[in-house]
């Protein structure tokens, strides 16, 4: 059920802040763009600029599309720059999840108690985001360190959001008319690779560590 019930949250959501204005224009099968000029509109948001509307729509789809967003804020090939400037005012800021989920993560990730990895380990977190939360720790040495924790059961959200986002822009090449110029697959292909990249905690560890021998 949870894979009909994501379409439908979307569906809604581009209903809700009209963002049919916005593809309209550009569906290139007649048919089709009549008979979407004869559904009913929303009115709820229908006194805002259509690019107010698109941010307000990918924050309420959640963390995901809020990257999304971002990322396309930087693309001025994709997007008028009133569109781009207006998503690039997305903020990447969720409430935190519990400690004890950021407990057990770390627990079930080293396989060893918290008190057994670290002298002293922050239950309050110092910054939350889409994809992790950032705890402040103390390991036994006495260095003091950040330990970042993955969202719970953020990778299942991650899959289905993008086998939807991937089904979208097979149907955006088919049937707008710059569909095939704007290269949606790839776009999706890129924010694919962006975003297993920043749930690769070991190699952003690495990364930092390699940085930090550069600048010691």
């Amino acid at each position: 059920m949870k894979w009909f019930s994501r379409p439908a949250v979307i569906l809604k959501t581009l209903y809700r802040y009209g963002l049919a204005d916005m593809v309209t224009p550009h569906i290139r099968l007649r048919w089709l763009q009549k008979l979407a000029l004869r559904l009913p509109k929303s009115q709820q948001f229908a006194a805002e600029p259509l690019p107010v509307r698109l941010r307000l729509a990918l924050e309420s789809l959640g963390p995901i599309f809020v990257k999304l967003g971002q990322v396309l804020s930087t693309r001025p090939d994709l997007l008028p720059p009133d569109y781009a400037a207006e998503l690039a005012r997305l903020q990447d800021k969720v409430p935190p999840f519990a400690a004890a989920l950021s407990r057990q993560q770390i627990e079930a990730s080293l396989g060893r108690r918290i008190d057994e990895l670290y002298a002293e380990f922050g239950d309050e977190p110092v910054a939350s985001a889409s994809i992790a939360q950032v705890h402040r720790a103390r390991l036994f040495s006495g260095e003091a360190v950040a330990v970042k924790v993955l969202r719970p059961n953020l990778l299942g959200v991650i899959e289905q959001d993008l086998a939807l986002m991937r089904f979208a822009a097979t149907w955006i090449e088919r049937v707008f008319a710059d569909g095939k110029r704007l290269k949606p697959r790839e776009v999706v292909a890129e924010f694919d690779k962006y975003l297993h990249d920043e749930l690769d905690l070991m190699r952003e560890a690495a990364n930092a560590s390699q940085l930090g021998r550069q600048f010691a």
